[in-house]
């Protein structure tokens, strides 16, 4: 190791800042030379992913998303930039993964009971619920960004729960780079992404959860280093319905939730954003179809089926080696 690089690193300290949002917690961890001013940086960070929770939030009345799905067809509704910039990639997504990620599912969200109106499903709910999901988001949906403004040409409800908190770890990483810092870890809930590697010249260990209800082990690290990573499964949020136990994801084929034999999907990209969104399109496409999609796109990505009660691993791009292995190192191309 250098002599210089020996020295900066050693003037590091490891720092972690942390906070409560969106139903779960951030945190940062990071390596800095300087900590007089990290009251200031973290109020900077919860400032961040706040402004997202109250703008992107389907439990909060005065929210960009709330305001827009209470508004009537085809009336134009103002919206954040920050929102729009969302939507627009949700779009592009919601097109190349052929409809497995859809923006669109608000309502079949709530009738299903993962939403702010219910807490169980409601069959009434559900029909209509069907009834409004014919068309694919891109039709339904019309987004005037120069203009700040969308509106929507048939009923609808925006979610955008798969797509948020990833957008939140990304605000949070510019907020950081705006003070300076160049060796960080983000994490919100199973979203991550990180700011270089650590200063003394690693990458950052990331622990890839193993998909098993009501209890939590580690499957593998992951060696992170400014790349981003994100999660979806059907193992964390879900109801239980007598001896079924009901995904909390939707896949909009199908107007009903995630039925499978993917247990989890995790996605890298260079944003969080990114990573989160694809993980929820390839876990509702499912293990053919998902596959397929993903080496088409040259995704790094690895999907954890269950098969014969186990879980068997198949990886692409940089998860497409060995699955003996207890480590991935992962870094930019």
């Amino acid at each position: 190791m250098p002599k210089m690089f020996s020295e900066a690193a050693a003037s590091c300290k490891r720092t972690t800042l942390h906070g409560a949002t969106m139903g779960t917690r951030w945190s940062v961890s990071m390596d800095v030379d300087n900590t007089e001013n990290l009251a200031a940086l973290r109020q900077a960070l919860a400032t961040a992913v706040e402004q997202v929770d109250a703008q992107m939030s389907p439990w909060k009345p005065g929210s960009d998303l709330t305001r827009f799905n209470r508004a009537p067809v085809r009336q134009w509704v103002n919206l954040s930039a920050e929102i729009l910039q969302v939507l627009d990639c949700a779009l592009d997504i919601h097109r190349l993964s052929a409809g497995a990620f859809n923006p669109c599912m608000g309502m079949l969200v709530d009738a299903w009971g993962f939403g702010a109106v219910r807490d169980a499903p409601d069959a009434q709910a559900i029909r209509a619920a069907r009834q409004c999901a014919a068309l694919t988001a891109n039709a339904k949906l019309e987004l005037d960004i120069p203009g700040g403004r969308a509106r929507k040409h048939a009923p609808l409800g925006l979610d955008l729960c798969g797509i948020a908190k990833g957008y939140a770890v990304d605000r949070m990483v510019h907020m950081l780079q705006q003070h300076g810092v160049r060796h960080a870890l983000v994490a919100l809930d199973g979203e991550l992404r990180a700011v270089g590697g650590q200063a003394g010249g690693v990458p950052w260990a990331v622990a890839l959860e193993r998909p098993d209800v009501g209890c939590r082990a580690v499957h593998g690290v992951i060696e992170l280093e400014e790349l981003a990573v994100a999660t979806s499964g059907d193992y964390r949020r879900y109801l239980e319905i007598g001896d079924i136990r009901i995904a909390h994801t939707m896949d909009p084929r199908r107007c009903a939730p995630v039925n499978n034999a993917v247990a989890s999907v995790t996605v890298l990209a260079r944003t969080c954003m990114l990573a989160d969104a694809w993980a929820t399109a390839l876990l509702v496409a499912g293990p053919d179809e998902g596959l397929s999609m993903a080496q088409r796109m040259t995704m790094d990505v690895m999907f954890l089926l269950r098969r014969a009660e186990e879980l068997t691993e198949v990886g692409l791009g940089r998860f497409g080696t060995p699955p003996d292995r207890s480590s991935l190192a992962c870094h930019p191309s």
